[in-house]
């Protein structure tokens, strides 16, 4: 019992001690939050410029594979026994050359028993004419001639096969005497016996942007170079715009036809192409001025709207030393691009533009 008088005293003080604690705590809470604050609304000072148009020649560059301007894979219209094959592979053909030959006793046989049709034709026309045979009978026998003569027409095609079209022959995949059964023999899956292609001309696929759509026209010249021929420059020429965009890439495709000089390119070579468009009036920034997402290969500028950050994707265009060309459907003209200070700047910043 003689230290009931201490006990109070000693709560007393540790209520008084962890009163102050509170305080100081709460007071650099405040301070904390208070600094956090004043930092996040401080303005980060940077340097603008207005947008406007500029004149430039405008070109496109894309990249391409060289393609035959045709390829057809020749094959008979049915199975069969191949009797003999006229060309190799790497021959120079002309349009109307023979290729190959399938084995014709089946045409022999129809060719005998047309002939035979021909002479009962001839006979019941007498006889008809003399009235000794009825209309009916005659009709019945001219329609089997006719069958007989289109099937012997049709096989006379499709046993002899030639060349549709000046070229060369790129595949052989059979030998005299072997059977041809129509299951597929090229790298594309498709049966044939020979491949012919024609080279010269030349064709060239090339996907381009969509917003070059209302540029691109039918006519229009192309320049080519190709890696292998250094100094070589081969011209080509847009002979068909396709009329759709695909919506995955947000492209469209045109078809180049290019003279294949001296027979120096050949089908699969990669080569570079590049479009002249003419002059057109497009938005031209320093280089400096356009930022790469890390990780990614999006790029973006900031403008000011209204004294704050506003981060905009653009479509890179043309590079003419330290500027760029740039497109986005949000630039204007007279925009307030900033061209200092971007790379400090998160989207909604607040900016202190300095001049």
């Amino acid at each position: 019992m003689k230290y009931s008088g201490t006990i109070p005293v000693i709560l007393m003080g540790a209520l008084l001690l962890y009163s102050c604690s509170s305080k100081t705590a709460q007071n650099a809470s405040s301070t904390v939050k208070a600094d956090t604050t004043a930092v996040s609304k401080a303005a980060i000072p940077v340097k603008v410029s207005g947008l406007s148009k500029t004149k430039i020649a405008k070109t496109i560059d894309y990249t391409a594979t060289i393609l035959p301007f045709e390829e057809v894979n020749v094959a008979p219209s049915s199975p069969g026994r191949i009797d003999r094959i006229y060309v190799e592979v790497g021959d120079r053909i002309s349009k109307g050359q023979n290729l190959f030959l399938m084995d014709r006793t089946q045409l022999y046989q129809q060719k005998v028993q047309l002939s035979n049709l021909a002479k009962d034709v001839a006979r019941m026309d007498t006889l008809l004419k003399t009235g000794s045979a009825k209309q009916q009978q005659y009709d019945q026998l001219k329609t089997q001639y006719d069958v007989t003569k289109t099937n012997v027409d049709f096989m006379e095609e499709n046993t002899l096969m030639t060349a549709p079209f000046n070229g060369i022959v790129t595949g052989k995949y059979f030998e005299n005497g072997e059977m041809y059964s129509g299951s597929p023999t090229t790298a594309s899956g498709r049966s044939a016996v020979v491949t012919v292609m024609q080279v010269n001309p030349l064709k060239v696929n090339v996907n381009i942007s969509e917003q070059y759509y209302p540029m691109v026209k039918k006519g229009m010249k192309a320049t080519l170079t190709a890696d292998v021929y250094r100094g070589e420059i081969f011209n080509g020429t847009i002979y068909r715009v396709y009329p759709t965009i695909n919506s995955t890439t947000r492209s469209f495709t045109v078809e180049l036809e290019v003279p294949n000089r001296n027979d120096l390119l050949k089908p699969g070579m990669f080569v570079r192409v590049s479009l002249d468009l003419g002059e057109v009036e497009t938005f031209v920034v320093p280089a400096s001025a356009v930022l790469l997402q890390e990780g990614t290969n999006t790029r973006y500028v900031f403008v000011n709207e209204q004294g704050v950050a506003k981060r905009v994707e653009v479509n890179l265009g043309k590079r003419f030393d330290d500027l760029l060309e740039i497109g986005s459907e949000y630039l204007k003209e007279g925009t307030s691009l900033i061209t200092e200070g971007q790379s400090r700047l998160l989207d909604g910043d607040k900016i202190e533009i300095n001049q």
